[in-house]
């Protein structure tokens, strides 16, 4: 099952991912930072499995990221 990794503590707060999809990403209004919707945290990696259909939306948005902190796994 594909999955999205976020490494969130390393977010600028550009807004790419949640501008291309903000059904999966949202901002935060305490930091600015991204949050990655129903992820789960564990040692400081937010992930969630995703269908396929998402798959190459996030694969864009990782790509886009200037930091590079979004993985897409297929």
């Amino acid at each position: 099952m594909p999955r999205i990794m976020f490494y969130r503590s390393k977010c600028i707060g550009c807004n790419i991912c949640y501008e291309t999809w903000p059904l999966r990403w949202r901002l935060s209004r305490t930091d600015g930072k991204s949050n990655l919707v129903g992820a789960t945290e564990k040692k400081g990696i937010y992930r969630i499995n995703i269908s396929e259909e998402e798959v190459e939306v996030n694969q864009h948005i990782a790509a886009a990221c200037p930091v590079k902190i979004i993985k897409v796994e297929p």
